[in-house]
C-alpha cells in the first residue's frame, strides 16, 4: 500500500513523520546521542515505507517522548540501556507515552539487578541441556528472508515431569534453572544474534522471526504447561519489548484455531499482522528460504551433528565475519566507515560525527 505520509522537507524534527529513506536518514543523524548510541553494527533500516515508531520514523512529539523518558531516567541515576534503540523499543511497547514506558524499564532495570541477568550468560551452566532438549526443544536456526533470526518451539514435546527428573531437586529450583537458561537465550539474542543478523543484512535486525510447532499438542493441555508458557511469555514482554517480527504456528488442531480467533479479536493490527494460527509449509516457504528451513518442516535444511539442526545453532552469530569488532579487534572508525557506505552519503554514524555539534542541536531543540 502506498504511504499518504507527507515529506518533512528540509526538517528531520518536523511535528509530520518523515516520508522518504533520505529523511529518515538524516532524522537518524541529528538524534544520534553521543553517550550512548555506540553501535557497533548497522543501526539504520530506512525501506521505501515510513515505519512509525521507529528510529529515523518519527514525529516531533514521538521523539519529546523519547528525550523526556531518556532525561527522566537519568535524573533517577539509570545509566544502562539508555541508547535510542532500545529506549524506543519500550516506548513502542506502552504506546509512545514516556511516563508508562519509564515504569516499564525500571521494572525491568530492577528485575535485572534481582536476577544478576548482566552476568548471568557468562556464569550460568545448563550441564544437562541436551538431555532437556528432547521434552522442550527450543532453539535457534539461521535466517528468514528478512534477515532475522529463525527461533523455533516444538510445543507439543514440552513434558514439564521430565524436566524436572533431570535437572533434580525440587519443582522450583528445577523452574528456576529452566527461567534462567531462558534469560541467558534472551540476552544472546540481544547480543551476539540481532547484531550479527544485522551486519550480515547490511540493516538494522531487531526482531525474530518464531515458528512454534503444536504438532502434538493435544486438545486438553496440562495447567502445569499452560503456566510455564505463560510465564516465558511474561518475562519476555516485561523485559524483552518489541522482538516479535513473525510469529508461524504450524499443525494447529481445531482447538488451537477456534481459541486464535477468540483472542485476535483484542489485538491491535500491527500484532495482529505479525501472527499467523495454522500456517501450511508454503506460508513459511514465502517468509524463510528452503535453504535455512529444516526438512522436518518442508525445507532443505540438514545440519550435522546428534540433533541435526535442533542443536546446529547455525546462523550468523556463528559466523566469524559478521562477529562484533570488540571480539574480533577490528577497529570501530572501520566498522563505522563500513556502515555508513552501506546507506549511502547521507547516512552518518555516530562515530563520525562531532560530539559539540550533537550538543548543540540538542540544546537547539530543547530551546
Amino acid at each position: 500500500m502506498a504511504s499518504t505520509v507527507q515529506s518533512t522537507s528540509s526538517d528531520p524534527l518536523s511535528d509530520v513523520r518523515p516520508a522518504t529513506p533520505e529523511e529518515a536518514r538524516e532524522q537518524i543523524r541529528v538524534l544520534l546521542h553521543p553517550k550512548y548510541d555506540n553501535y557497533d553494527f548497522p543501526f539504520e533500516d530506512p525501506g521505501n515505507e515510513p515505519d512509525p515508531r521507529h528510529f529515523g520514523w518519527l514525529t516531533k512529539n514521538e521523539i519529546g517522548q523519547l528525550e523526556k523518558l531518556r532525561a527522566s531516567l537519568e535524573a533517577k541515576n539509570y545509566i544502562r540501556r539508555l541508547d535510542t534503540l532500545t529506549l524506543l523499543r519500550f516506548l513502542r511497547a506502552r504506546g509512545m507515552d514516556a511516563e508508562q514506558a519509564e515504569a516499564m524499564f525500571i521494572a525491568s532495570e530492577e528485575w535485572r539487578m534481582k536476577e544478576n541477568v548482566d552476568e548471568l550468560p557468562a556464569t550460568f551452566v545448563y550441564d544437562k541441556r541436551d538431555e532437556i532438549f528432547q521434552y522442550y526443544p527450543q532453539y535457534y536456526h539461521k535466517t528468514d528472508k528478512d534477515g532475522r533470526p529463525l527461533y523455533i518451539e516444538e510445543l507439543g514435546k514440552i513434558d514439564l515431569t521430565a524436566m524436572n527428573r533431570i535437572i533434580g531437586g525440587t519443582e522450583e529450583e528445577a523452574g528456576n534453572e529452566m527461567r534462567k537458561n531462558l534469560i541467558v537465550e534472551y540476552e544472546k539474542l540481544a547480543d551476539p544474534r540481532l547484531p550479527a543478523c544485522s551486519r550480515k543484512a547490511g540493516k538494522l535486525i531487531e526482531t525474530c522471526c518464531t515458528i512454534m510447532d503444536a504438532k502434538g499438542v493435544g486438545y486438553f493441555i496440562q495447567p502445569s504447561i499452560i503456566s510455564f508458557v505463560q510465564s516465558a511469555m511474561k518475562l519476555s514482554q516485561d523485559n524483552y519489548p518489541e522482538r516479535l517480527g513473525k510469529l508461524y504456528v504450524i499443525n494447529t488442531n481445531w482447538a488451537i484455531t477456534a481459541a486464535w480467533k477468540v483472542c485476535s479479536v483484542f489485538l491491535d493490527a500491527v500484532t495482529k499482522d505479525k501472527i499467523h494460527v495454522g500456517s501450511s509449509i508454503e506460508e513459511l516457504k514465502k517468509q524463510i528460504p528452503e535453504e535455512n528451513l529444516p526438512e522436518y518442516f518442508g525445507g532443505k535444511c540438514r545440519c550435522e551433528g546428534k540433533l541435526g539442526c535442533r542443536g546446529s545453532n547455525a546462523g550468523p552469530w556463528n559466523e566469524a565475519q559478521y562477529q562484533s569488532p570488540k571480539k574480533t579487534g577490528e577497529k570501530l572508525e572501520d566498522v563505522a566507515s563500513n556502515v555508513g557506505a552501506q546507506h549511502g552519503p547521507t547516512s552518518e554514524t555516530k562515530m563520525e560525527r562531532d560530539a559539540a555539534t550533537v550538543g548543540a542541536e540538542n540544546a537547539a531543540e530543547a530551546s
